[in-house]
Parts: structure tokens; C-alpha cells; sequence
């Protein structure tokens, strides 16, 4: 597998917002062209991460989707989104993300006007699968999935 810029990721408490053991490796399984990893954490959580600057296409939506599937296998896990810069979202892309898939609940964090207006646009024009919300304070995300536990 081709690792990218995402790399390995290793000792990634803090990055992946805590790990069950800092000494764990954990390779990020890619979706579509190091567009995006998604992690299923020890601990239970879905991390699915978008490169910075990225134009996500329906292409890119369903490798990713297909991947949370995959990991997930027939389970559900609350899963965080980090959508943090992404440049732009297709209609097309969109309405994959309104298919059930593996999440039980969604976070999407962002940090910019932008990642909220995106997010919006898709939380006012969409139905989403489950329970889905748009922040940009990571442990407010967090605390949001875990609650939902």
C-alpha cells in the first residue's frame, strides 16, 4: 500500500485525539488516491480524514464510504470526519453521504468558514444516515460521539 502523505502514523495519541496505547502503530487505510485514511481506533472510533485542499468527487466519497464499510464489518462505530480545509464537495458526493453505512453517529470537525458552510449545506439539504453534527472544537466532537455510546 502506498502510504503517501498520510505516512505512518505512530504514537498518535494526541493527533488522533488518544489512543488506547501510545506504542501502537497504526497504518491508515486509504481511500482513492491518498484523498482520504480512515482508522478504526482500538478504543471503537472511526477516523476518517480528508487531505487538506482536496476536491471530493462521488468517486472519492464512495472509496471512502467503502472503506468505513469494510472496517466496520457489519458493525456500527460513532466515526469523526475531519473535514478541516477541504476545498470543495460535489452534489454527487453528497448524496453518498446520506446512504447508512458502518457510523452510528457522525462528527464532522472543521475549522474554517468554509468546512461550516459546506457542512450546513449538507446537514440542510440532506438527510442524514444517523445522527450527525458540524464542529470545530475536537474535544467537543469527542465528548459528542462518547455520549452516544
Amino acid at each position: 500500500m502506498k502510504l503517501g502523505t498520510w505516512g505512518i502514523f505512530w504514537g498518535v495519541a494526541e493527533e488522533l485525539g488518544g489512543c488506547p496505547r501510545e506504542d501502537v502503530i497504526v497504518v491508515p487505510e486509504t481511500a482513492d488516491g491518498e484523498k482520504a485514511s480512515v482508522v478504526l481506533r482500538g478504543d471503537g472510533l472511526l477516523h476518517l480524514r480528508w487531505a487538506q485542499g482536496v476536491d471530493i468527487q462521488v468517486d472519492d466519497a464512495r472509496a471512502a464510504m467503502a472503506k468505513v464499510n469494510e472496517l466496520c464489518q457489519q458493525e456500527q462505530y460513532p466515526m469523526l470526519v475531519d473535514m478541516a480545509k477541504v476545498a470543495s464537495v460535489s452534489r454527487e458526493a453528497r448524496g453518498v453521504w446520506s446512504i447508512p453505512c458502518g457510523a452510528s453517529r457522525i462528527a464532522l470537525l472543521g475549522t474554517s468558514p468554509v468546512d461550516r458552510v459546506l457542512a450546513n449545506f449538507f446537514l440542510g439539504v440532506h438527510v442524514p444516515p444517523c445522527p450527525t453534527r458540524f464542529f470545530t472544537s475536537r474535544s467537543e466532537a469527542m465528548d459528542w460521539l462518547n455520549a452516544g455510546a
